[in-house]
Formats: structure tokens, sequence, C-alpha cells
């Protein structure tokens, strides 16, 4: 297996790992009572504030999910992959799951600059990617 695979696969699962840690966090609340399951409205904050950075930082993974597949896709449909290609998708899993635990554990300055960077490198990866299959 391509190291391309099992870097979108662990995307993927990142994705889902945040998805279950969200879901599971609100069928908690249900459970004990302290929430009815139609009070987690969707794009408005509620919950706790790690609460709602967990939500934002799974709906990141989800939004960016797509464009990492994408990338994925073209890049093997076009018999472009390569060593490089391979270890610049780990630099990409690695900035997602940093972005998100960065997410996580802060909303400081210094923490959503930090977000920003890994972010942007995430951006960077997915240009250079794209441009090698002109």
């Amino acid at each position: 297996m391509e190291p391309i695979y099992l870097a979108l696969i662990l995307f993927t699962l990142w994705t889902l790992g945040l998805g279950v840690t969200l879901t599971s966090y609100r069928s908690v609340q249900v459970l004990l009572g302290k929430k009815k399951s139609n009070e987690f409205p969707a794009g408005i904050q509620h919950g706790s504030d790690f609460n709602w950075r967990l939500n934002r930082a799974h709906l990141n993974s989800l939004e960016n999910l797509p464009l990492f597949l994408a990338v994925v896709f073209l890049t093997v449909s076009l018999g472009k992959v390569d060593a490089f290609v391979n270890q610049v998708g780990f630099v990409i899993l690695g900035a997602r799951v940093l972005q998100s635990l960065t997410h996580l554990i802060a909303t400081n300055v210094l923490a959503v600059n930090i977000r920003f960077t890994f972010y942007m490198i995430q951006i960077v990866s997915y240009i250079i990617l794209l441009l090698r299959l002109v």
C-alpha cells in the first residue's frame, strides 16, 4: 500500500474519532438527563467551551477531508505518486492533527496563530501537490 493511502486512512480515522468523541459527549449529557437530544442546535454555540471547540475541530476536519481525498484521488489516477507525495501526505495529516489538538487545548491569540499556521501548512501542501499534476 502506498503511504499516501495510509495518510488518508489516518486522516479519515482522526475525523471519525473527533465525531465519535463529540457524539459520546452529547450522549452522556442526554443519558444523565442534563440535556434533551434536541438541545444541540447546529451552527450555534452550545454546551461548554470545550464541547464547542470539539464541535469546531470535528467540522474543520470534515471540511478538509474532501480536499485531501480529491488530491489523493487525482494524484493516484494520474500516476503521479512518488516519495515526495507520500511524505507530503503525512505532513498534511500531522498538520491536521496538530491543528485539531491546538483547537481543543486553547483559544488565546497564540493558540489561534499556531492553529492557523497548521492550517496554512495543509493548504500550501494541497496547492503544491495540485500544481505538480499540471
